[in-house]
């Protein structure tokens, strides 16, 4: 008699929360290296500074939750939204900002939900927008490409960047490498022509389709979401989703670069947060659609989004207003996207499959 061994399909998947974590953190490497390189030393500071706030600020709250510490520490989450919310702030950010948005990430977003598995929304990006609206001088004041640099000024070592953290930008001369984003400075000239900003603002010096640096920076976010896709930490639906249809939009009102352009499809993927946003926020399993067709048309929904504000919108980059937008509609998008369970003849939603 031979017998037929079959084995469950749901205990072959290898990874637990913690693994795919520590993956997520890897594939923020290429991003973090690209930045120190282009706008120094001050993303690394923040990284740094947020890992310690919001390990903290989760501690705190699983003491006073009683919950084991080292069990729910080394899930890694907490890094994960330190890492995010560290890369996203502008170097050199002042250390109370850094507390400020950590709290609201950790103890806010996070823990007063229920803790990993329970947020609505993106925890990061609900402390970058908390921060964004508070403190708009200090969230808007981002460091100028090294190739852009005029003749004498450098980026600060380590000592200024220290002192610029945690005494003040008073204390250290800023305005020789401060600058206003490619974004922001779109926004703010919208009476010039493209190629007019492209010949007098420093910050597109040495840029070809985008502000100086934020080219290389957004192309290695790709990279790291390449290898996000190949660990399998996700799946492609929603960041393409996401980037055709900020090309789609960008293309469509794109003019050749009047004074009344919004941007080349270009200049739209490889400035700001595009790249950054699209593979390692609009991804977060816990706050996003989760059906096929819901990450499809989550990522759409959340690139018209982005274009619709940079172009039109108060603020110049978008993607955290754009994910907290559809972290509110991600329930009600599955909701009529999942697809029936096995044994059922109606979806979820009530309508028959």
């Amino acid at each position: 008699m031979t017998f037929l061994r079959i084995t469950s399909p749901h205990t072959t998947r290898a990874g637990t929360a913690g693994s795919v974590m520590q993956t997520v953190i890897i594939a923020c490497t290429p991003g973090l290296v690209a930045l120190t390189l282009s706008f120094g030393i001050g993303s690394i500071i923040n990284t740094l500074l947020t890992a310690l706030f919001c390990l903290a600020f989760e501690a705190v709250c699983l003491k006073l939750r009683g919950r084991p510490l080292a069990f729910y520490l080394k899930d890694y989450s907490a890094l994960v939204t330190a890492v995010l919310l560290g890369l996203a702030l502008p170097p050199y950010a002042p250390w109370w900002i850094v507390a400020v948005g950590s709290f609201f990430a950790i103890v806010v977003a996070k823990q007063m939900y229920g803790g990993l598995g329970f947020n609505p929304f993106n925890p990061a990006m609900v402390g970058y927008v908390v921060l964004l609206i508070s403190f708009p001088v200090e969230m808007t004041r981002w460091t100028l490409d090294i190739a852009a640099l005029p003749e004498g000024i450098k980026h600060p070592d380590l000592l200024q960047a220290l002192t610029l953290v945690f005494v003040g930008a008073d204390s250290v001369l800023v305005d020789g490498y401060t600058a206003a984003t490619p974004l922001d400075v779109l926004k703010q000239n919208n009476s010039l022509t493209l190629d007019t900003l492209y010949s007098t603002e420093p910050v597109f010096s040495s840029a070809r389709w985008a502000g100086a640096g934020w080219e290389w920076v957004n192309l290695a976010f790709l990279a790291g979401g390449v290898y996000l896709l190949y660990k399998k930490v996700f799946t492609w639906h929603a960041p393409v989703a996401m980037l055709l249809a900020i090309t789609l939009m960008a293309a469509l009102f794109y003019d050749g670069g009047s004074s009344t352009s919004t941007g080349s499809p270009l200049f739209h993927l490889l400035s700001g947060a595009t790249m950054f946003g699209a593979f390692f926020i609009i991804t977060d399993p816990v706050s996003s659609a989760v059906s096929t067709r819901g990450r499809l048309i989550y990522g759409a929904c959340i690139g018209i989004l982005v274009f619709v504000i940079r172009a039109w919108g108060n603020y110049p980059d978008a993607i955290a207003f754009a994910v907290l937008l559809m972290n509110f509609a991600a329930p009600f998008i599955d909701y009529y996207t999942l697809p029936r369970t096995y044994g059922h003849e109606k979806s979820r939603s009530g309508r028959v499959k």
